[in-house]
């Protein structure tokens, strides 16, 4: 059975539950891709500059922000968007996700993260209206967006361990490119996004990778696996 080698950019902790779910959701994910996931944890300290993601033929931005090193986290999401690597980003790597594309493709160099730079001029994310902590709630999805063809359906319900979003002041000057929302909650606010014209590029503020704790599939990470190993071709 080939591999397929997926970079885990975060900084592991057995105590953030997503971090303990995340190993089984990659095996069941590969499993029904008929594929074996070689997976590797790299810490944000150690992303000097893409070298250090580039042999991975997936990346994976994980939950557990604040990231000792926000510089190593943006060096791979932006060798995954602009090399066209299949990338997933939940919680913490949704929120780094914008961050990067805010400065690099907007230009926004001031484009800041309210949780480590709480006064800066422009918080691209903001605390939420209402804590996301250990919370499950609705999720509404674009029809025919990569999620909903992950998920099959247009309405969801996924965990959360979170206190920060994107600031719905800049939603809508951020999404009017190429990065464009594909989930909300109830109350309308971002939820997902993902980059079009990619292979794979998919960014959501819950955690879907939780369903593997309760021997689930998580559809999304099914989708992201499926991506890698689309991209690495028939061996």
């Amino acid at each position: 059975m080939r591999g397929v080698r997926i970079g885990l950019v975060g900084d592991f902790d057995d105590a953030i539950t997503a971090h303990r779910a995340i190993p089984p959701a990659l095996r069941r994910a590969a499993a029904q891709a008929g594929v074996r996931a070689d997976f590797e944890w790299v810490p944000t300290t150690e992303i000097h500059s893409p070298a250090r993601v580039q042999a991975y033929e997936g990346l994976w931005c994980v939950p557990g922000s604040p990231y000792r090193s926000e510089a190593g986290a943006l060096v791979a999401i932006h060798h995954a968007r602009v090399m066209n690597v299949p990338f997933l980003g939940t919680c913490g790597g949704f929120q780094h996700a914008l961050l990067e594309y805010a400065r690099h493709v907007l230009a926004w160099h001031d484009a800041a993260h309210a949780e480590t730079q709480p006064d800066a001029k422009r918080t691209l994310l903001a605390p939420l209206a209402c804590s996301l902590v250990e919370v499950q709630a609705p999720v509404q999805l674009l029809a025919d967006s990569a999620i909903a063809r992950a998920y099959r359906r247009t309405a969801i319900t996924e965990g959360y361990h979170c206190r920060y979003g994107l600031n719905p002041e800049h939603a809508a000057e951020l999404l009017g490119g190429a990065l464009q929302a594909s989930a909300w909650d109830e109350s309308g606010e971002v939820r997902a996004v993902e980059l079009d014209g990619h292979p794979f590029f998919v960014a959501t503020l819950f955690q879907p990778e939780r369903a593997a704790l309760e021997e689930r599939d998580a559809p999304l990470v099914d989708a992201f696996v499926a991506a890698v190993s689309a991209r690495q071709g028939p061996h």
